[in-house]
């Protein structure tokens, strides 16, 4: 469905209209599916996280205390970025203390993320990543917010420039500036 269709939903589903919430749901679903299967693409074959395990934590999270309300589409991904980056760092967490740190979650940073050592591209942690992110969220709060929208929403520049209110233009900015933020401090952390 074209994104002025699902914005037109969106707004119907906030006003209450029954019928419009019926509609959006397989849309929704698919649209989180396609950000949960690009997260898990690369993780190990045993990962205990599913791409539908995390679909359906997302949309519980997304719809399922209140009514939610998102303007447009990209305003929807854009929390969804948010609740699928808290879901995989609550997971990662969890297998973290079930292990006691034997098992850490890698993740493959995005191409724009790649830690480069020794001419090797580098797995991270999501914890570390997560934490990177949130201390450049604490100095540099939109690159922060960009990036996440992007790693964490596989939303673009143009999506992201939306869901904020700024230019396409300063997006990308704030992404190329967050990737070099984030990594120096990886690479800084790798170093210790």
């Amino acid at each position: 469905m074209e994104t002025d269709g699902i914005t037109q939903l969106l707004r119907r589903a906030s006003a209450g209209d029954a019928g419009a919430s019926d509609e959006l749901l397989p849309i929704v679903y698919a649209e989180l599916h396609r950000v949960a299967r690009r997260h898990l693409q690369g993780e190990r074959r045993d990962h205990t996280l599913q791409a539908t395990a995390l679909v359906n934590e997302a949309y519980l999270r997304i719809f399922g205390g209140s009514q939610a309300q998102f303007p447009d589409r990209a305003h929807f991904l854009a929390f969804a970025s948010k609740a699928m980056r808290n879901i995989l760092v609550d997971h990662a967490r969890a297998r973290q203390a079930d292990k006691r740190g034997g098992d850490l979650q890698r993740v493959p940073v995005d191409d724009a993320l790649t830690v480069a050592l020794d001419s090797a591209e580098r797995l991270i942690s999501l914890l570390d990543l997560n934490a990177a992110i949130d201390a450049l969220a604490d100095q540099h709060p939109s690159a922060a917010r960009a990036v996440e929208m992007r790693y964490f929403g596989g939303m673009t520049a143009e999506e992201t420039a939306q869901a904020v209110g700024q230019s396409v233009h300063v997006v990308q900015h704030d992404l190329r500036f967050a990737h070099a933020w984030l990594r120096r401090r990886l690479e800084g952390d790798a170093a210790d």
